[in-house]
């Protein structure tokens, strides 16, 4: 049976999946799981990085900072996220990112596409 409604809370639900609210990874049948679109909720403490740059990405991205201070590096320039409700959207774009401050960040992927998870 397919579960039509979920709610929830984003910080809670985020603890049990790696931040991630929505997507592939969900189980089928739960009104998270979708091929179409990936949903995180990320609380980075100030310092955090992404371990490796991202390569070969074939997914689109919105990144929005809910608070704090948080830095998108791209393969040509970096983009800074410093008050709440700043945004950046890429396409296909290799990436890594730096919380400059205790961050939280709603990162929206599209498609959801199995085997991107960094060790």
């Amino acid at each position: 049976m397919t579960e039509d409604v979920y709610t929830g809370n984003a910080a809670v639900d985020a603890a049990a999946a790696r931040g991630w609210l929505l997507g592939h990874f969900q189980p089928p049948g739960d009104a998270r799981h979708s091929t179409d679109v990936e949903v995180k909720w990320a609380i980075h403490p100030p310092g955090d990085r992404r371990p490796q740059w991202v390569e070969g990405e074939r997914r689109s991205t919105m990144l929005v900072l809910v608070s704090g201070r948080f830095r998108v590096d791209l393969p040509d320039r970096s983009v800074l996220l410093a008050r709440r409700g700043d945004y950046v959207v890429f396409h296909r774009v290799g990436h890594s990112w730096y919380a400059e401050e205790a961050s939280v960040v709603l990162a929206v992927r599209w498609p959801s596409v199995p085997g991107y998870a960094v060790p």
